[in-house]
């Protein structure tokens, strides 16, 4: 497992942007260099503490998904290598296993969320209205209930330390237009189901997850960022699965559980992490990433 890394140090390349978890270097004009550090956010809020090795997890499973969905849709990954790209071995050990040199491409500002579980904010909406982010489901739905049909829910890029909204497909199709919603949207049913469905082949429930995509030159769509993560997905053991409560997950929600029973007011600054705590976390997350891809972490690059 690497070094814990909070924050990358590239003084060759020029930094572009440090976003929740990941810092962004440009390569050149067709190419940026992305490194997933260590950081852990929640509630949208960058927490003080580190989760050891969590930003190489994070790059081997989303290099798995890409591999595994490159036949449904065009993705961001080069096969570049990244001693091209920083030719400083100090550089390069800083950030070696969780960097990727991508496609620099137009990202689209709706991130495009898929719920086929009956949990968080879509649970605590349902117990008021029967719905979830104003679509009507059936009646009698308990916690963690699979719904009848995977949702597609989109909601807002937030800044750091801002939260991200729910909105509704209508207006997602008037930031995107109607041709373009309609092809993120059966993007995104198409890749969770068929990822879930593998998921579950590993004993792995994806309750929900969100993907991100971007634009090349040609306006072609292309799946960016990261894929089914335990960052951007709820993970739950499929061999405990109960409907009725929050089962125990794979992902940060342990972090988040823990957080919740503070009663911080989910602004910065954030209070720091046990060691306990910090330790359980990065647990879940290798253990999902072995669970989901069973050793299976090359880093090939599918274009």
């Amino acid at each position: 497992m690497p070094e814990t890394l909070f924050q990358s140090d590239i003084n060759s390349l020029r930094l572009r942007n440090r976003g929740k978890v990941r810092d962004i270097y440009d390569v050149d004009d067709q190419h940026l260099l992305i490194v997933t550090t260590d950081r852990l956010s929640a509630f949208d809020v960058v927490l003080p503490d580190p989760i050891p090795g969590k930003g190489a997890v994070l790059t081997a499973m989303s290099n798995f998904w890409f591999a595994r969905t490159h036949s449904l849709i065009p993705n961001q990954l080069t096969d570049i290598p990244l001693a091209s790209v920083l030719k400083d071995p100090g550089e390069r050990k800083q950030v070696e296993g969780r960097a990727i040199i991508v496609k620099k491409l137009k990202a689209l500002p709706v991130e495009a969320v898929v719920r086929g579980y009956l949990a968080g904010s879509g649970w605590k909406e349902y117990m008021q209205s029967r719905t979830v982010c104003g679509i009507q489901l059936p009646a009698g739905l308990k916690e963690a209930d699979r719904l009848p049909e995977p949702l597609f829910t989109p909601s807002t890029k937030a800044d750091i330390g801002q939260h991200d909204e729910n909105i509704s497909f209508e207006k997602a199709a008037e930031l995107l237009g109607r041709d373009m919603a309609e092809k993120v949207k059966n993007a995104s049913l198409t890749i969770y189901k068929e990822c879930a469905a593998y998921a579950l082949t590993r004993g792995i429930i994806i309750a929900d997850t969100k993907f991100e995509f971007g634009l090349d030159d040609n306006g072609t769509l292309t799946l960016i960022d990261e894929v089914l993560t335990p960052d951007s997905s709820r993970f739950w053991p499929a061999d405990s699965y109960k409907p009725g409560s929050s089962p125990p997950s794979y992902d940060k929600q342990y972090v988040r559980d823990y957080l919740e029973g503070l009663g911080w007011d989910k602004k910065p600054p954030a209070p720091k992490l046990p060691a306990a705590v910090i330790a359980k976390t990065a647990e879940k997350y290798r253990e999902a990433l072995t669970r989901l891809t069973g050793g299976e972490t090359g880093t090939r690059a599918v274009r």
